[in-house]
């Protein structure tokens, strides 16, 4: 039987590296995706030129009835998925007085509660399988005042995994917990700022999002302990 991952936010920056490793690895995608069109597009055309199958789902986490939806489509069309890779997250960066509850929930529920619930609804179709949730150092020590809810986020992502490997049997749940990623939105930032802050926590350069894609791998095919914690403080690590 043909393995079968799942990642969410597979379109672009981390998840489409991810996305393009699995593939390699002989695994056909189930990727998700909400705004990126052109991007899912072009990746669709990747994945299959490596000879695997690519099913592409637009999803907005933000909406439990559409990951609902999303959960009982995937149960429908295969008995069983090997991977599932919590990739998508949202920041909203803002300062304390200005956050509202609003945008504290949506950072929460893209981060958190829908990594909660896609497991929750896919766990009894993973039979030895392995869960992977891309949570970040904000979520240990590299918070600031601006993302305080994405920091509290990543948090409960750390702690979701440790119990979810004492919870879930036959299937092994791990985070992973980088530091500051060359992606897209990275290099739109104000450059002054993306220093202070590489400065301010140590990090020497940018971790390339391929860095990330290539844990990712390292994790499935480890014996590593459910519920570790990895961290990529810096490039290579």
């Amino acid at each position: 039987m043909k393995k079968k991952a799942i990642i969410t936010g597979c379109a672009k920056g981390i998840g489409r590296e991810i996305t393009l490793e699995l593939a390699r690895d002989g695994y056909d995608i189930i990727g998700t995706y909400n705004t990126s069109m052109n991007e899912i597009n072009d990746l669709k055309s990747r994945i299959e030129s490596i000879g695997v199958k690519f099913y592409s789902y637009k999803l907005d986490l933000l909406k439990e009835e559409e990951i609902n939806d999303f959960c009982d489509n995937i149960k429908k069309e295969f008995d069983n998925i090997d991977i599932l890779v919590n990739n998508a997250a949202l920041s909203l960066d803002n300062s304390f007085l200005d956050k509202t509850s609003k945008e504290f929930m949506d950072v929460l529920q893209v981060n958190l509660v829908s990594p909660f619930v896609l497991i929750q609804k896919l766990y009894n179709i993973m039979n030895n399988g392995v869960i992977i949730n891309i949570s970040s150092t904000d979520g240990i020590n590299t918070y600031t005042k601006l993302n305080i809810d994405y920091s509290a986020s990543k948090a409960g992502l750390i702690n979701l995994t440790k119990s979810l490997a004492l919870e879930l049997e036959n299937i092994r749940v791990y985070g992973i917990c980088p530091n500051w990623v060359n992606t897209e939105s990275i290099r739109e930032m104000n450059p002054e700022y993306l220093k202070s802050e590489l400065n301010r926590i140590g990090q020497k350069e940018l971790i390339e999002p391929k860095e990330v894609a290539k844990k990712v791998i390292n994790l499935i095919e480890s014996d590593l302990k459910s519920g570790s914690i990895v961290v990529m403080e810096d490039k290579y690590e």
